[in-house]
């Protein structure tokens, strides 16, 4: 029994690639299947990109599918970057740096703390199923100079009280105990053992 993990993002593949090693299957990725798709989240909700982006890869595969979509939100920001966390910045080949920098530019205007939340949907796709959903949030603050040297994306803006230091400072076993990712995954668990198991 294969699972598919719907991302072409190494960051995303390692975190939850740790997180169902203890499934009874072997995970998989599109560059093991030589699957190369990129699907245009043009959806409205983390939900409907993360069920877009995991029926594309259950169709281009068969397998059952765990996909996600996630975003950081801001309280002074009204919310914002929000669903469009990924395409904050509008321009051909934009970077995580580049992404962080207009955040913070942004926030510039506003008095600290500047309270943020990370929020992830993850969605499982198999045979005969509609997309199964499960949401995990993680609450912080954005601060304004980086901090730490793991993760991806505004990891290394976001202070964790709970943690005393960055997301980005955490190492993988920590942000899999905390992380929005790691709790809609965590979530996720139950459904896809059972698939597996029939």
């Amino acid at each position: 029994m294969q699972i598919l993990i719907a991302t072409n993002n190494a960051g995303k593949t390692s975190e939850i690639l740790d997180l169902l090693k203890e499934l009874p299957a072997e995970i998989v990725t599109p560059r093991d299947l030589g699957i190369t798709l990129d699907v245009d989240e043009n959806g409205q909700t983390y939900a409907e990109n993360a069920s877009l982006k995991a029926r594309a890869f259950f169709k281009a595969s068969g397998l059952i599918t765990l996909s996600d979509d996630t975003g950081l939100e801001v309280d002074a920001l009204n919310g914002r970057p929000g669903v469009h966390s990924a395409r904050y910045v509008d321009a051909s080949g934009a970077t995580d740096a580049d992404r962080r920098a207009k955040l913070l530019r942004e926030l510039k205007a506003f008095p600290r703390p500047w309270g943020a939340h990370f929020h992830c949907t993850v969605a499982v796709v198999a045979a005969n199923t509609e997309p199964r959903l499960f949401d995990g949030d993680l609450f912080g603050e954005i601060i304004p100079e980086e901090s730490g040297e793991y993760g991806f994306g505004y990891d290394r803006l976001c202070y964790v009280p709970e943690m005393g230091k960055t997301l980005a400072a955490c190492v993988m076993e920590e942000k899999n105990r905390i992380s929005h990712r790691a709790k809609a995954v965590k979530r996720a668990l139950p459904y896809l053992r059972s698939l597996i198991l029939g």
